[in-house]
C-alpha cells in the first residue's frame, strides 16, 4: 500500500507539472545570442511587473480615497460595498486591524521594477531554469502543501516542493505579495515607507539591501543582486 500509495502522489505530481507547464514565450527559448535573449526576457519580464504593480496601484488608490472619506467622518455611514472591498484587501495583505491605515499604506506599495526583473534572473536562470519552464515558478517560491515538483538534490528529510503556478503572471503577483507581507521582508517595507515619506526615490539598490532573508546566502545574495542590476543597467526601469 506504501508503494502505491507513493507512486499516486508522483503520479498527481506529475499530472500537474503537465497541466502548468509554461515558461516564457516559444521564440524566447529560440533565441541563441545570449545578449539578445536576455534582452527579451527583461522586456517580457517587464511586461508583469508592471501589470502587478498597476494591480497594486489600483489597491492603492481605493485605500487612499476610502480613508480620506471615512476617517472625517469617524468612520459613520460607511458604503458596505466599500467596506467589503477593505476587508478583502486586510486579507489579502494580512492586516489585523481592518481600520489600520498606516498599516494598509506600509503593505500596498509597489515593488521595485529593477529589483523583480533582478530577482526574476537570478532565481529562474534567465526563465531557462526546470521551475520555470515546467512550474512557471521565477522567483523560486517553495510550497509545503504536497503538491508541487520535486527539487532535484533535495536534502534528506526536507520536505518542501517548489511551487506550481498557473501562469507567469500568477508567479509574479505572488512574489509582489509575498514582499508586501512576509515579515522576512519587514525592513523592505519599512526602508520603502521611509522613502516615500520623505519623497525619495527607492529603487532596486536600496531595495537589495533588504533581501538578506531571501535566500540560505544572506549578503551574499544582496551582492547577487546588485551585480545583476548593475551588470544589466535594470535602474532604467525604476524611472
Amino acid at each position: 500500500m506504501k508503494f502505491i500509495s507513493t507512486f499516486f502522489i508522483a503520479s498527481c505530481i506529475l499530472i500537474q507539472s503537465i497541466l502548468y507547464a509554461g515558461g516564457l514565450s516559444s521564440d524566447y527559448y529560440q533565441i541563441e545570442d545570449s545578449a539578445k535573449q536576455k534582452e527579451e526576457f527583461i522586456r517580457e519580464l517587464k511586461v508583469l511587473v508592471d501589470k502587478g504593480n498597476d494591480e497594486i496601484k489600483k489597491d492603492r488608490e481605493f485605500i487612499t480615497n476610502f480613508f480620506a472619506k471615512a476617517m472625517p467622518d469617524a468612520f459613520r455611514g460607511l458604503n458596505q460595498q466599500n467596506v467589503g472591498y477593505l476587508i478583502s484587501l486586510r486579507n489579502k495583505y494580512g492586516i489585523e486591524s481592518l481600520f489600520d491605515r498606516d498599516e494598509y499604506f506600509k503593505r500596498i506599495d509597489v515593488i521595485p521594477t529593477s529589483l523583480a526583473l533582478a530577482q526574476a534572473s537570478l532565481e529562474s536562470g534567465w526563465g531557462k531554469s526546470r521551475f520555470a519552464r515546467e512550474a512557471n515558478n521565477l522567483f523560486g517560491h517553495w510550497t509545503y502543501s504536497g503538491v508541487g515538483l520535486m527539487p532535484q538534490n533535495r536534502t534528506i528529510g526536507k520536505t518542501h516542493m517548489i511551487r506550481i503556478f498557473g501562469s507567469l503572471q500568477k508567479s509574479v503577483n505572488s512574489y509582489m505579495l509575498n514582499l508586501n507581507t512576509n515579515d522576512a521582508y519587514i525592513a523592505f517595507r519599512e526602508k520603502r515607507l521611509q522613502a516615500r515619506s520623505s519623497g525619495k526615490s527607492f529603487g532596486g539598490m536600496e531595495a537589495s539591501k533588504t533581501m538578506v532573508n531571501y535566500s540560505e546566502l544572506k549578503e551574499e545574495y544582496i551582492k547577487m543582486i546588485k551585480e545583476m542590476i548593475e551588470q544589466n543597467n535594470l535602474l532604467i526601469y525604476d524611472k
